[in-house]
């Protein structure tokens, strides 16, 4: 028997408020790593020394779809294949751990609640380490 939508558990997406909210989260996400991780921004495409648009539009519907939101992503890139499509750019421990500064940064917003905030640090940083594909 299925749940019935009012019966059926929030998905993350849910929890943390919509699309808007991780729409906010991403922009967060990419102005820190603007101000405090070049190294990692630099990997990015950039228009006028920033993460481009087009790569915050990308990962906004690829975390929205992730949470459990609209499949945009999937329906306009096809699935997201993290490794494959990450499999060029050289994805150490110091890059990772750069990556998670610079979301830890956007996730320390008061808009997410603490225990929301716990979760989705521990699910990224899986994420991350799984994107690993270098040593160090």
């Amino acid at each position: 028997m299925s749940e019935s939508p009012s019966t059926a558990p929030a998905t993350p997406f849910d929890r943390i408020g919509g699309e808007a909210v991780v729409r906010a989260l991403v922009e967060r996400f990419y102005d820190a790593m603007d101000a405090q991780e070049p190294e990692l921004a630099a990997l990015h495409p950039l228009e006028d020394g920033k993460v481009s648009r087009a790569s915050r539009e990308r990962f906004a519907l690829f975390l929205i779809g992730w949470l459990g939101g609209p499949q945009d992503y999937m329906r306009l890139h096809g699935h997201p294949r993290l490794r494959m499509r990450h499999g060029h750019v050289p994805v150490s421990a110091k890059m990772r751990d750069a990556w998670m500064r610079s979301m830890r940064v956007a996730l320390a917003d008061p808009s997410i609640g603490p225990e929301l905030r716990d979760f989705l640090d521990q699910k990224l940083d899986d994420l991350a380490t799984f994107l690993r594909n270098q040593p160090g």
